[in-house]
């Protein structure tokens, strides 16, 4: 325990990367990004926390998004881990055809987007899946 106590002062924790002395990116108590990285097992935990914060942020924010059906709810909650609950939100014509079940509507707007040009066959996976309600 005091070891870790130990390390704990002489690391500092930094919650956002940083350069260390070197030049290297670094996280946390000194974890060197560039030459040790992450394990499997911690990006599984960074993967459960960070969809944790998704879903949160939809519950606040959309309430009626856990209404769509398994599908098509997880394929907005693709969509949202993906860009934030900010840059989802930009998608205002794609979230009030959701709304309103207007599947085909809210597809079109998703595809007709920078967002789907950037992440190219992600984004017609995710329409396909608002479409018709099917998991891809």
């Amino acid at each position: 325990r005091e070891f870790f106590d130990q390390l704990r002062r002489d690391e500092g924790l930094r919650l956002f990367v940083y350069l260390d002395s070197v030049g290297k990116a670094t996280i946390g108590y000194g974890r060197n990004l560039v030459d040790v990285g992450i394990s499997y097992e911690e990006a599984e935990i960074l993967l459960r926390n960070d969809l944790l914060r998704t879903l949160a942020a939809l519950d606040r924010d959309y309430p009626w998004w856990r209404d769509l059906g398994e599908a098509r709810t997880w394929a907005v909650a693709n969509m949202a881990f993906n860009l934030g609950i900010a840059g989802l939100g930009t998608f205002q014509r794609a979230l009030a055809a959701l709304q309103a079940r207007d599947w085909e509507g809210a597809a079109r707007e998703m595809l007709d987007s920078r967002w789907a040009g950037q992440v190219g066959a992600r984004a017609h996976r995710l329409a396909s899946q608002i479409r018709d309600g099917e998991w891809r």
